[in-house]
């Protein structure tokens, strides 16, 4: 029996170490990214990648939660995602409130810029995607940062055909409808992800069967 609850520790172990290699590494590339796609997005008046980098900003955040309760309870991990979808939420009402803001000024993006900053994203969402991949299954905190990602890749690519659009049409409007679906992604992902942590807390907090 001891034998047997020393190979399940060490599994578990050896879990939660892959889990923190992971989580590590897909954090400095969305903290990067965030930088990039920020700088970029003010250059060229884009919405669209202006939300996009909150979108990196708070993934990085989700990342940074998730390691620091990655060797906790389930309540802690419960919790976190709590946190993380309330990220979430704040940041969807904030690319709203910024989207609110373009319309108002009406002038269209440098759509060349945003090509090449949303190209770039793809490819590091895309890196991130498939090195989480294999631990969404593990419990709810992973779950919820492989939902991130994957919401990251639909940005991306939204924002490349916000580009095009910008380019044949001289116009703002495919920036502002994209950054405005980027936001209702934010808000999907946080009741998602708020649901989610709910029912983890729920389940940790039950009282023991008779």
């Amino acid at each position: 029996m001891a034998d047997c609850c020393d190979a399940k520790a060490d599994s578990l172990a050896r879990l939660r170490a892959r889990q923190r290699g992971v989580l590590i590494t897909v954090l400095w590339i969305n903290a990067v990214m965030f930088v990039v796609e920020l700088g970029a997005g003010i250059y060229s008046g884009s919405s669209a990648l202006v939300a996009d980098s909150l979108d990196n900003l708070g993934d990085a955040f989700v990342y940074a939660i998730s390691l620091y309760v990655i060797h906790r309870s389930l309540r802690w991990r419960a919790g976190a995602a709590l946190v993380k979808g309330v990220f979430q939420l704040a940041f969807g009402i904030g690319v709203i409130v910024y989207v609110a803001h373009r319309i108002t000024v009406g002038e269209a993006p440098v759509s060349w810029t945003m090509v090449v900053a949303a190209s770039a994203a793809l490819l590091a969402n895309l890196t991130c995607f498939f090195l989480l991949m294999r631990h969404r299954a593990d419990d709810v905190n992973m779950r919820s940062v492989w939902l991130c990602s994957r919401n990251d890749i639909i940005s991306n690519a939204g924002v490349i055909i916000a580009a095009g659009a910008v380019a044949v049409t001289a116009s703002h409007w495919p920036d502002i409808i994209v950054g405005a679906i980027i936001a209702a992604v934010f808000l999907k992902t946080a009741v998602t992800v708020l649901r989610d942590g709910v029912a983890a807390w729920r389940e940790d907090n039950k009282p023991p069967a008779p």
